[in-house]
């Protein structure tokens, strides 16, 4: 996939990921840390983080003997811009509506004929 956006919502697909993610939210963490809530091996936990690393949406740095992990907050920005114009499209308010069309027909009485019963 060469195209960022396709990546990055690919990366998101996985709930492990998105998991993964939402821990990074509180800061860096190591690799075994990551992993440590996981029930999965250590290798099954690197192939996640080398999917959200491609696709941008973590760093990863050797400090000593320990890779860390780091959310590039940055990277979720073009998933934001694309998500966001879905929003120029304001929802409807069904209650609202609702009301409106009682306080009209109050207003103005029942404007449809009413047929005489047979």
């Amino acid at each position: 996939m060469s195209d960022p956006l396709s990546q990055i919502f690919a990366a998101l697909a996985d709930p492990t990921r998105r998991a993964i993610l939402t821990m990074l939210l509180e800061d860096d963490m190591a690799v075994t840390d990551v992993a440590e809530p996981f029930e999965m091996s250590l290798s099954a936990i690197s192939k996640h983080l080398q999917v959200l690393a491609e696709a941008g949406l973590i760093s990863r740095e050797k400090r000593g003997r320990l890779i860390w992990c780091r959310l590039e907050p940055d990277a979720m920005r073009a998933v934001s811009v694309w998500i966001q114009g879905f929003g120029l499209f304001e929802p409807v308010d069904l209650d609202a509506l609702e009301r409106f069309l009682e306080a009209e027909l109050q207003e103005t009485g029942p404007s449809l004929p009413v047929e005489p019963e047979a």
